[in-house]
């Protein structure tokens, strides 16, 4: 479960009680209609008054959601939750979960300004994957807001540079334990595929729509509500495959009923063997070819199927096309400075 459960308002309108009670209300709600459904949360930007001031020391909000969370974790979770939003625990043999709370690393949180580690949490990320290597685990990781740049405004990261910078570095330094990275935020499907130095895919990164449909004051769209599972190889959890589902909000408003509908499965839609890190690299790179229909058909998806007739060339194509091969600064604009987008 990805984070922003308040609604984004303004300041006036919301409180801390507000927002714990507003986290409260989702987490019983969850718990009451999936009873038998393990549920792991990451903290979001408004889940915080102020939003996005998530702050480096324990507080009133980190210590409500580990005692609303507790029944969905394992006692090992806590501690650091209660201190900094963020945990990991093992959730099946040899498969260890880590939610990151990378709302410290979002560029409006002012808590964190000219930190080197807010809370510690570098230092912590970095513990917890060495245990992994060293125990044979495997890790997924979890977060709201994810690394990396921005598919729909050029240059720009979502966390500050210096901290994608440092997350790219770990990430790469432990791709043979990471086994998949799962993000929210941006309320948009996309990918991205992590590259080691000597340029070869060692990570898959999803970034997964959100129900909550959103749109930027300079978009010409928005996107459909969205939820998707991902299957997975269970002796060593190898991604496989994702099968993306999709609510029609516009038919939905119409017919006054909500009817979710399959939007696509990854592997048939795009004809790859699987969502591994050298699939999706070769994805990624058949997005570059003119006029890529396949591109064109990873653009609807990216608005969660919102309106089919907008076509993404140019900039548009060029900011899609470098973030999802190009995660650290240099060969990001390397990538851009080139722009051979169509």
């Amino acid at each position: 479960m990805d984070g922003r459960q308040p609604p984004a308002r303004p300041r006036r309108e919301l409180s801390t009680d507000t927002v714990i009670r507003i986290i409260s209300n989702m987490t019983h709600t969850i718990r009451e209609f999936f009873p038998d459904i393990s549920v792991y949360p990451a903290l979001g930007n408004h889940d915080y008054w102020p939003q996005d001031q998530l702050p480096v020391a324990t507080d009133e909000i980190y210590q409500a959601v580990a005692k609303l969370w507790e029944p969905w974790l394992q006692p090992e979770a806590l501690p650091t939750l209660r201190r900094g939003g963020f945990y990991s625990l093992v959730i099946l043999p040899k498969l260890r979960l880590v939610s990151l709370n990378t709302n410290l690393y979002y560029s409006p949180n002012k808590v964190t300004v000219n930190m080197t580690d807010p809370a510690g949490q570098f230092e912590w990320l970095e513990a917890t994957l060495e245990t992994c290597r060293q125990s044979d685990e495997k890790a997924y990781i979890i977060a709201h807001v994810p690394i990396g740049y921005l598919p729909y405004v050029i240059g720009t990261t979502a966390m500050r540079e210096a901290y994608n910078e440092k997350l790219v570095e770990i990430f790469r330094k432990y791709s043979d334990v990471v086994a998949g990275q799962f993000y929210g935020h941006t309320h948009r499907d996309s990918i991205m595929v992590l590259l080691d130095h000597e340029g070869q895919p060692v990570n898959s990164v999803f970034v997964t729509p959100a129900v909550t449909p959103f749109r930027h004051a300079n978009e010409p769209y928005s996107n459909n509500p969205g939820l998707r599972m991902y299957y997975y190889n269970s002796p060593d959890y190898s991604l496989l495959d994702v099968w993306q589902y999709y609510m029609n909000l516009t038919e939905a408003n119409l017919e006054r009923k909500p009817d979710w509908k399959l939007e696509y499965i990854m592997t048939k839609d795009y004809n790859i063997e699987d969502i591994q890190p050298k699939s999706l690299y070769g994805l990624a790179q058949s997005f570059r070819t003119p006029d890529s229909k396949t591109f064109q058909n990873y653009f609807n998806h990216f608005m969660v199927s919102y309106n089919n007739s907008i076509v993404c060339k140019g900039l548009c194509k060029l900011e899609q096309v470098c973030s999802a091969l190009f995660l650290d600064h240099k060969s990001y604009f390397d990538c851009t400075l080139k722009g051979n987008s169509d």
